[in-house]
C-alpha cells in the first residue's frame, strides 16, 4: 500500500512538473509610461543641460546649431567674468537672507494660524477662513499699489523689510498646514490637557513634531517662491547692493538684451544650485505630506 502511494505521488509530481507554468503577461501599460515620463523627462533636464554647458564653454559654443550637449574645453572663464561685470555674490547673498528668513517667518506665523482654524473655536472662524481662501484668487500684481503706498509712507521703502514683512504670511501656507492639522488625533491635545498642558504647549511641543513633512514642504515651496521673486524686488528696492539675484541676472543682459550669453549662462548655473539642493535634500517631504494631508476639511 505505501509502495502504490508513493508511486502515485511519484506521477502526481511528474505529470505537475510537465505542465507548463502560465506565462505573465507584459506590462505594456507600465513600460508606455515609464517611456512618457522618460521622454518627459529629457524633455525638461534638456534646457539645464544646455544652461550648464554654455556656462562651462566658450561663448562662441552657444550659437552652435545643433547645441552641444558637452563643451568641447571646459572653461571657468564666464563664472570670472560674472563676479567682474555685477556684484553677483552680494546678489546671492541678499536672495539667501530673504529666503531663509521669509521662510522661517512663515513656519512660524502660517503654523500658528493655521492651527487657530484648526482647533480653536472662536466666533466668526468659518467666515475668516473663507476670506482667507479668497484671498488665494487675488494676484499679487493688483495689490502692488496700495502696498508700495504703504511701503513708502512707513519709511521702509529700498530696504529689505519692504520685501520681508508682507511675506511673514501666507494664505496658501495657513491652508496647507490647517488641512494637515485636522487629520492628526485630537485624542492627543486631549490627553495633554488632562496632563495640566496649555494651548501653547500643545502646539509647540505635540503638533509641530508630527507636523514634520508639511512644514517641509511648506519651506521648500516658500524658499524657492522668494529665491525666484523678481517683481517686488524691482518694484521696492532701488539700491543695487540691496538687489536680490533675479533682478541681478537682468543686469547682466544688458538694456537691450545684448549682453554675452556665456556669462549669463553662468549665472543662471549659480542661481540654480542653492534651489536645487534644497529640494534634494527636502524633497521627500512632499510626498509625504501629500499622501498624508488628503481633502478634509
Amino acid at each position: 500500500m505505501k509502495d502504490n502511494t508513493v508511486a502515485t505521488q511519484a506521477q502526481l509530481d511528474s505529470h505537475t512538473a510537465a505542465v507548463p507554468k502560465p506565462r505573465k503577461p507584459v506590462p505594456w501599460g507600465r513600460i508606455f509610461t515609464i517611456l512618457i515620463l522618460g521622454v518627459g523627462a529629457l524633455l525638461m533636464i534638456a534646457p539645464f543641460m544646455w544652461i550648464i554647458s554654455s556656462a562651462f564653454g566658450k561663448t562662441t559654443e552657444v550659437f552652435v546649431l545643433p547645441p552641444r550637449w558637452l563643451p568641447q574645453s571646459f572653461s571657468s572663464k564666464n563664472f570670472e567674468d560674472v563676479f567682474e561685470q555685477v556684484p553677483y555674490g552680494l546678489f546671492m547673498f541678499n536672495s539667501l537672507k530673504l529666503a531663509v528668513i521669509v521662510t522661517i517667518g512663515q513656519l512660524i506665523t502660517c503654523s500658528m494660524a493655521a492651527y487657530a482654524f484648526a482647533r480653536l473655536h472662536f466666533p466668526g472662524r468659518n467666515v475668516l477662513f473663507f476670506l482667507l481662501l479668497a484671498s488665494l484668487m487675488i494676484p499679487g500684481q493688483i495689490t502692488i499699489v496700495p502696498l508700495f503706498i504703504l511701503v513708502r509712507n512707513l519709511g521702509l521703502y529700498n530696504t529689505h523689510l519692504a520685501l520681508i514683512l508682507p511675506a511673514l504670511i501666507s494664505p496658501f501656507g495657513v491652508f496647507l498646514l490647517r488641512q494637515y492639522f485636522v487629520t492628526l488625533p485630537v485624542e492627543l491635545e486631549d490627553a495633554a490637557r488632562v496632563d495640566g498642558a496649555s494651548t501653547f504647549t500643545i502646539y509647540w511641543r505635540i503638533i509641530l513634531p508630527l507636523s514634520g513633512p508639511v512644514l517641509m514642504t511648506l519651506a521648500i515651496l516658500t524658499f524657492v517662491g522668494m529665491w525666484n521673486s523678481y517683481f517686488f524686488p524691482l518694484i521696492m528696492i532701488n539700491s543695487p547692493e540691496l538687489q536680490v539675484i533675479t533682478v541681478g541676472l537682468t543686469l547682466l543682459r544688458g538694456q537691450y538684451g545684448a549682453g554675452a550669453l556665456g556669462p549669463i549662462a553662468a549665472a543662471l548655473t549659480m542661481a540654480i544650485v542653492p534651489v536645487l539642493i534644497v529640494f534634494l535634500l527636502l524633497q521627500k517631504y512632499i510626498i509625504k505630506s501629500i499622501v498624508s494631508t488628503g481633502l478634509k476639511t
